[in-house]
């Protein structure tokens, strides 16, 4: 079978590549960071030294990297997928949260050049999409969602059309300030029950039992609990990076989001603290740092 590629081998791509071997496909993958292409291979992945070879070897190539940046230098840039599909059509599946407009302009710039563009940012931590419980948010041609149907079957089992592109980004967007919001007032009362003199462990148990329970609780509420971030499956920066994309666009429609600014804000100091890299439910530090008046 056609080997598919990847491009982006961190959190998210390992987990599209255990997605993709698991169900029997071949795949090729490539990352900027030589430790990284050596932890792909480990999966069974071809590993490969540019995107230019990922794009002449595969008509399907999905898209894992950080930055609406490093989108478009991967498509657009020399050795670039563009490059490839002038001699023959590829799709490109892009799973990263990106700026809806500057992605929606780029899949009409290189239709034109033979590339097909997907974008199906995917809800759920690097871990849910190993085992099969991410939610794919699809942008783009139906025609070209059903071609790369084994690929999206294999990493998103469940998935929603949500009309062009752009519209996937600004659904993950908001899907993950929901998600944001729900960390920190999960951290926040974590903070409050550890003042307070409570047990953060029986603390959990009660919460999960309780009307606040939600599947934050379920999928990380021990890693917050111990206070340990080091099993990373969303870093802080990350989000940081995805809260920045949504106060853009809210600034763009003129909607003001005070809670998401708040969180920003805190993942911020997070980062200034040397915290990163850390998962995203050290926004717990950032609040404990904080002091009554």
């Amino acid at each position: 079978m056609e080997a598919v590629g990847v491009i982006g081998t961190g959190l998210m791509g390992t987990a599209c590549i255990e997605r993709l071997k698991g169900t029997g496909l071949d795949v090729v993958a490539y990352d900027v960071d030589e430790a990284k292409r050596a932890a792909a291979a480990k999966l069974g992945a071809r590993a490969v030294v540019s995107v230019a070879e990922v794009a002449r070897q595969c008509e399907r190539i999905v898209l894992c990297v950080f930055t609406t940046d490093q989108v478009e230098q991967v498509i657009e840039g020399t050795g670039g997928i563009a490059e490839a599909a002038r001699k023959e059509p590829r799709i490109v599946i892009c799973t990263s949260t990106c700026d809806p407009d500057r992605l929606a302009a780029l899949a009409s710039r290189v239709e034109a050049h033979g590339v097909h563009f997907l974008e199906v940012p995917i809800s759920g931590t690097s871990r849910q999409v190993a085992e099969g419980d991410g939610v794919g948010l699809v942008g783009g041609d139906r025609a070209a969602m059903e071609r790369a149907a084994p690929v999206l079957d294999a990493i998103c089992p469940r998935r929603f059309h949500l009309g062009a592109v752009g519209n996937g980004s600004r659904t993950k967007l908001a899907v993950n300030l929901i998600l944001g919001i729900n960390r920190a007032a999960m951290a926040e009362g974590f903070a409050f029950a550890e003042r307070l003199g409570l047990d953060t462990l029986a603390f959990l148990e009660v919460a999960k039992a309780s009307a606040c329970h939600s599947q934050v609780m379920d999928v990380k509420g021990h890693m917050m609990a111990r206070r340990e971030f080091d099993n990373v499956q969303g870093r802080v920066d990350q989000s940081l990076k995805d809260f920045k994309l949504m106060l853009e666009q809210a600034s763009k429609a003129g909607q003001a989001l005070p809670f998401a600014t708040i969180y920003a804000r805190m993942l911020e100091d997070c980062v200034q603290n040397g915290e990163g890299a850390w998962d995203n439910m050290a926004i717990l530090e950032a609040i404990r740092r904080r002091r009554a008046l």
